[in-house]
């Protein structure tokens, strides 16, 4: 299963694009849509390299929900699922799924809103985003 173009818009949406590497909140250095595989200081990058790193990301973070997530998943939930995890990562993914069936996982994905331990706004907003996208009829 791929993302969709749904998914992808969501995943932009909430990533944004910048251009030129900078420390994420968790000290990583970042560019594009959140690409920090050999990022360093000073990098800058085309829009054109940013959907190219986004595309190549994505590749994975598909592979990582195909790989773990045993339920049947419809597209709407895959696309919910692999947002989540490009944000959240493989470790969280497996927490929210671990003994839970498909409604429950949808439920639980507002649990992942804080960072330090503080609920964040942006976090909220985007599972909120991401729980509407899971529940909607395909």
């Amino acid at each position: 299963m791929h993302i969709s173009k749904q998914g992808i818009d969501l995943i932009k949406k909430f990533e944004g694009c910048r251009l030129e590497a900078y420390k994420c909140p968790a000290g990583v250095w970042t560019i594009g849509y959140g690409h920090t595989v050999g990022v360093k200081q000073g990098n800058k990058i085309s829009p054109s390299q940013a959907e190219t790193y986004l595309r190549y990301d994505l590749k994975l973070f598909e592979m990582h929900v195909e790989n773990n997530v045993e339920l049947p998943l419809n597209q709407n939930q895959f696309d919910a699922l692999v947002s989540f995890t490009y944000n959240c990562g493989l470790k969280n993914l497996k927490t929210l799924i671990k003994g839970r069936d498909l409604k429950q996982i949808g439920n639980a994905l507002t649990l992942y809103n804080k960072a330090g331990g503080k609920v964040l706004k942006g976090l909220a907003n985007r599972r909120k985003a991401e729980q509407e996208l899971y529940f909607k009829k395909v």
